[in-house]
């Protein structure tokens, strides 16, 4: 059975990565203001996949037996600037997700609470792709700079990874 210090931080877990969907939806909105239309489509599937990851979570407390608490949601910052912002943004957001599932995985082994530990090795290995995916896309946008050329071919790069994700659609 799980412990209620356990359920109350996977209640906290479900309350960031809906904050993470909230994130990407104003990521998404500022992008297609900018006509960063792939990067708009990219970070609506991020917005999906988290809302999901959310969903995930709330389920398992609820075959646990568990009580799920909703927390209130911040909303996100309205401006990043730049696409190498946003995406600056984006990797510094996943490595605080990381280190709040890394957290939940300690006290998972300290509680000797097997279902959890094994539930949240999934978000693990998630984390170290989320991670990896937006440093490559950060490592393009540096090399690249603000030339028009390079975020237009990554602006298309996107479009394609979001529409791989199968959750590619604009917000407009």
């Amino acid at each position: 059975m799980i412990s209620t210090a356990m359920a109350e931080k996977i209640s906290n877990q479900i309350n960031r990565e809906f904050y993470s969907a909230y994130l990407y939806l104003a990521l998404s909105t500022e992008a297609d203001n900018a006509n960063l239309r792939g990067a708009a489509e990219w970070f609506m599937a991020k917005y999906h996949e988290e809302s999901a990851h959310g969903l995930k979570m709330v389920r398992y407390l609820l075959d646990q037996g568990a009580e799920v608490t909703h927390g209130a949601i911040t909303a996100p910052p309205s401006q990043t600037g730049s696409l190498l912002a946003m995406f600056e943004r984006t990797l510094e957001h996943e490595q605080q997700v990381t280190a709040a599932i890394h957290d939940i995985v300690d006290q998972a082994l300290s509680e000797k609470d097997h279902a959890t530990n094994i539930f949240m090795h999934w978000f693990v290995t998630e984390q170290i792709e989320e991670e990896a995916t937006v440093s490559d896309i950060l490592g393009r946008l540096r090399l690249f700079g603000d030339r028009s050329e390079g975020l237009l071919m990554i602006d298309n790069e996107l479009a394609a990874a979001a529409k791989s994700m199968g959750q590619g659609e604009s917000v407009a």
